[in-house]
């Protein structure tokens, strides 16, 4: 079951990060941002610091993009089959997150939708910080199912670059509220739904690990 459920997950989870990339390409390098619809309504304000946002915007568009398709590999037996190469795309993850978190404080300032927008993507920023921490200090302790556990974590916090946009849609098409209900109301289901998918799965492996012992013994019964 377990199997069949990650044979399911994943080929989605390629699917989406790489249609996102895609989507992320055209609209941001080989149009302008100023041509998306969210930036350009920032554009509206003339107080609006476009060149120096661009400054910020950048990074955490490209090491984001970086961060969801290293992350999807790293999930894959493949990854683990080759220790060395794992660890390198693994510490090219962690920074490529480490340093996006530095960068996103400033763009949450001038996120869609105001403060209540502005605190969503920190406490969004808070939960990446976190779970990829912990991943990275349960390994430097050589604990390495936990590290598999709490980077899958963080894997799922880092692919709400796909969720987010996914549930915005919904919530829009759903709710007929302003910006500054929707983007945040998006952003905290979109953690909690990844989460949540997360935990599940890691109920489903370790009620799995517990079985295999009893059914081992049953059958020298």
């Amino acid at each position: 079951m377990i199997m069949r459920n990650k044979k399911v997950i994943l080929p989605i989870v390629y699917v989406l990060a790489y249609l996102f990339t895609f989507y992320i390409v055209l609209q941001y390098l080989i149009y302008k941002p100023s041509q998306a619809g969210m930036v350009s309504a920032k554009l509206q304000d003339a107080s609006f610091p476009y060149a120096v946002w661009k400054l910020f915007f950048y990074p955490h568009i490209f090491l984001g993009i970086a961060a969801l398709l290293i992350g999807a590999y790293q999930l894959t037996k493949r990854s683990r089959q080759n220790p060395a190469r794992h660890k390198q795309l693994g510490r090219f993850y962690g920074i490529a997150i480490l340093v996006n978190v530095l960068v996103v404080p400033y763009i949450a300032l001038y996120a869609t939708g105001g403060t209540p927008s502005t605190i969503a993507f920190l406490v969004l920023d808070l939960f990446w910080l976190g779970t990829t921490a912990i991943g990275i200090r349960h390994i430097m302790g050589k604990k390495v199912l936990q590290h598999r556990q709490w980077m899958l974590r963080s894997y799922a916090i880092t692919f709400v670059f796909v969720t987010f946009r996914i549930v915005l849609a919904i919530v829009q098409l759903s709710i007929d509220a302003p910006r500054s209900f929707t983007f945040p109301l998006a952003v905290y289901l979109s953690i909690a739904l990844n989460l949540a998918i997360t935990e599940w799965y890691l109920g489903k492996r370790r009620s799995r690990n517990a079985a295999q012992p009893i059914e081992g013994a049953m059958q020298h019964v």
